[in-house]
């Protein structure tokens, strides 16, 4: 069983970034609402909790609180931010609005060496770190001593005595923190007792079997887009299942110039994966002649989509599942404990709404993977740079940069001028600094 922190989420716009600073020091993690199932958090068995930031105050009567869960777990805590405040209240601590609040850089003193910080912080240092807080903790829960104070914040790093209980008033996930990932990798690794062994190896192969285990001898069908997404999970599907996997590939007649062939060379002529490509660009000119609006575009074509991947679909018998290229941000969205965009998730892909339509089961097999690890399992499956690299494209694909109506002749010149841009990048050397 690989090891697993659980990440509870108050409402922070970076709660991500903590997850990808885990994620980054080889220790799996999950992001779950403050207020999840208690029996769903335990289950995921973690060595560790991160409690997230929020944007409430902790000093106002309906306010996040920590769940008994948390400290009756009896693993080590890190409070970051409102994590820390709401930490620091449930304990016994006070918290108060902050005259001096700090929104931006600021500079740590550092006033006492603890296992956590050794090596990279110590007595005397001055760290720069990022705060963004309007309350901060005025009076510390019995049991807690500081490690490091700001101009703003008194209590800017604190450690429990005799627990390992940890919490900082600034933001150790964000880049503005320079030795913030190494403070969340010490906290993971060293003093969680993670391992430090998830690796896209070790996920390939426990994506295999989870696959082979939901599917069974079930047929699934996948919606190839051509993008990193897609491709990643129908490759991974068909190692897993091998023929049970038909790709659908819907050519709306907005594809990039020779994607369409080179979709069809890569995953019919190197993988033999069973691909059916539907040439369907007359009817999604047919239907967009005379629209202007980006957004009426966005929705005619998702629609038609939609019609035409069912349509195919509906020729292939015995099929129980879709698979869909849904990332680890697409679910932590659906789950924040303000209920998230969850009808939006794949919607860009254009799949939304497809199980319910066809009756069809999800399967997901990159739902727990952000995007740079879903290149990073492209890469570890031997799938070639040029498509693992490649530049997200949208669902609309070239439309929605047509300014105006959109038709067979502004898309073949559309397809030429992206061409040359993106042949100048990749010659300057771009390609890859660029998003």
């Amino acid at each position: 069983m690989t090891d697993s922190i659980l990440i509870l989420d108050f409402g922070s716009q970076v709660t991500q970034l903590i997850a990808r600073r885990v994620r980054e020091a080889g220790v799996y993690c999950q992001v779950m609402p403050y207020n999840c199932d208690p029996t769903r958090a335990v289950s995921l068995n973690p060595r560790g909790i991160i409690l997230s930031g929020g944007p409430a105050s902790v000093t106002d009567t309906n306010s996040p609180k920590i769940p008994d869960f948390v400290l009756n777990l009896d693993v080590p805590i890190f409070g970051i931010c409102y994590g820390q405040q709401a930490l620091m209240q449930s304990l016994g601590g006070k918290v108060s609005k902050s005259d001096a609040q700090e929104f931006g850089r600021s500079s740590l003193d550092i006033v006492a060496d603890h296992p956590l910080i050794s090596d990279f912080w110590v007595p005397g240092l001055t760290p720069q770190v990022w705060m963004s807080h309007g309350d901060k903790v005025t009076e510390l829960a019995e049991g807690f001593r500081v490690l490091a104070r700001s101009a703003g914040a008194p209590y800017a790093l604190v450690a429990h005595e005799t627990k390992p209980w940890f919490a900082s008033q600034f933001h150790p996930e964000v880049v503005h923190t320079p030795d913030g990932a190494a403070l969340l990798g010490r906290f993971v690794r060293e003093i969680c007792g993670c391992s430090g062994d998830w690796t896209m190896a070790s996920y390939r192969s426990q994506a295999i079997a989870s696959i082979r285990r939901q599917v069974g001898s079930s047929k699934v069908i996948c919606g190839l887009s051509g993008g990193v997404d897609s491709s990643v999970a129908a490759v991974l599907l068909h190692e897993a299942i091998g023929d049970q996997l038909t790709c659908i590939f819907v050519d709306h007649g907005l594809l990039r110039k020779d994607e369409r062939s080179e979709v069809e060379a890569l995953f019919q002529g190197s993988y033999n994966i069973p691909l059916i490509t539907v040439d369907a660009s007359r009817a999604f000119f047919d239907e967009l002649e005379g629209v202007s609006d980006p957004e009426v575009k966005r929705k005619i074509i998702g629609r038609m989509f939609v019609e035409v991947f069912e349509a195919e679909a509906k020729k292939i018998q015995g099929v129980n599942f879709l698979a869909q290229g849904t990332l680890y941000p697409d679910v932590i969205e659906s789950v924040s404990f303000d209920g998230g965009p969850s009808v939006t998730i794949k919607s860009h892909h254009n799949v939304g709404g497809l199980p319910e339509r066809m009756g069809l089961k999800l399967v997901e097999p990159l739902r727990e993977l952000f995007k740079d690890e879903v290149r990073a399992l492209g890469r570890e499956m031997g799938m070639p740079e040029m498509l693992v690299g490649r530049h997200p494209f949208p669902g609309p694909g070239l439309a929605i940069r047509i300014p105006g109506e959109v038709d067979s002749d502004s898309a073949d010149l559309l397809r030429e001028v992206d061409a040359v841009y993106l042949d100048q990048i990749r010659r300057a050397g771009l390609y890859d600094k660029i998003w």
